[in-house]
């Protein structure tokens, strides 16, 4: 898988989390209910209030760890800490749990609003070192995915649980303590650190990507509207809104598929290229055999006109021989006649 998909996986893993993790915002669904069983004042539960966001006072904690360990880990820490948070508050509102005082309340709340900026924090690390080009943006379109939590948690509270307000406290801390969990192991894998490289063009990516986003918030508020949510179930609305939460799904199996396309067509060009190259090759070899041939006829036409020359130098060699031979051989024969002449006596005078 190329970076670029796994930059885009790493984005839509990031908008999963952020649209879970605004469990703070569903304390008035069980507000009323730990008022009741603690026996507390308003006063006290308004500092119960102010609990979940004074957990956020110690998110330096995991902007810490965020450095020394992997995200994938510091997921794991913030949903175990909600966990536990809201995990022990709902035992106590189920009477599973019947021996805690206000201050556990108040503590076990704190832990509960802590763990939302371990999440945080990992969603911002991501975005900012996987698109260090576009990371102001990455940052604000999965931050405004938070506000998508409410709306999600009473979508699945009105479809899969009853109406009476007893049960919907039970449900609404049920689903702020295992919801996270779930979410932050699915969305492990694909929310991590990437190795992005040099940087790309990305403009048709994100504006698919703000087009889904503003699609989903579009939905969501006219689906929470009276007039036209009493219209629609329960479940056709929680139906819609994981359809919306699943589209981002799509930028990165757009950027595979045309990942793959693209391999495909390379590996075609270069079987074209390489049946190029061998019919080149076949034609310049039989050019080069045709070549070798005609150099070789030229060769033995040469060593034949090199070897006439040599026989018509042999042949004048031998008549010149004979020619001076004979040459010689009649000034000898004159010189001999001439020599004979001379010796011969003169006849004697009577």
């Amino acid at each position: 898988m190329s970076s670029r998909t796994r930059q885009w996986l790493s984005l839509v893993g990031i908008i999963w989390l952020q649209s879970i993790n605004g469990t703070n915002s569903n304390f008035p669904a069980y507000s009323s209910q730990l008022k009741q069983i603690l026996s507390i004042s308003q006063v006290q539960l308004n500092n119960l209030a102010f609990a979940s966001d004074a957990g956020k006072l110690f998110g330096c904690f995991a902007g810490i760890a965020a450095i020394y360990l992997p995200v994938w880990l510091v997921l794991i820490i913030g949903s175990t800490l909600g966990l536990i948070g809201y995990g022990v508050q709902y035992l106590f509102v189920t009477n599973q749990i019947s021996s805690l005082s206000y201050v556990h309340i108040f503590i076990l709340t704190v832990v509960a609003g802590n763990s939302i900026c371990w999440i945080n924090t990992v969603c911002y690390v991501v975005a900012i070192r996987n698109f260090p080009s576009h990371r102001q943006v990455v940052v604000g379109l999965t931050t405004s995915y938070v506000g998508l939590s409410a709306k999600l948690y009473t979508d699945i509270v009105d479809a899969a649980f009853s109406s009476s307000p007893i049960e919907r406290a039970k449900a609404y801390l049920l689903l702020n303590s295992i919801l996270p969990v779930i979410v932050c192991v699915l969305a492990a894998p694909v929310a991590r650190e990437v190795d992005v490289g040099r940087p790309r063009n990305m403009k048709v990516g994100f504006i698919s990507m703000f087009v889904i986003t503003i699609a989903t918030g579009v939905y969501a508020v006219i689906s929470s509207l009276e007039s036209i949510s009493s219209k629609s179930s329960s479940l056709s609305k929680i139906i819609g809104m994981g359809v919306f939460l699943v589209a981002p799904l799509l930028i990165p199996i757009i950027e595979k598929a045309t990942e793959l396309v693209r391999k495909v067509n390379i590996k075609t060009e270069i079987k074209v290229y390489d049946f190029t190259i061998e019919e080149n090759e076949g034609v310049e070899s039989m050019e080069d055999g045709v070549d070798i041939k005609e150099r070789e006829e030229a060769e033995e036409v040469r060593v034949v006109d090199i070897i006439k020359e040599e026989i018509g130098a042999k042949d004048q060699g031998h008549d010149f021989k004979a020619s001076f031979n004979r040459g010689i051989n009649g000034s000898n024969s004159r010189c001999f006649l001439l020599t004979s002449q001379q010796q011969r006596p003169l006849p004697s005078r009577q």
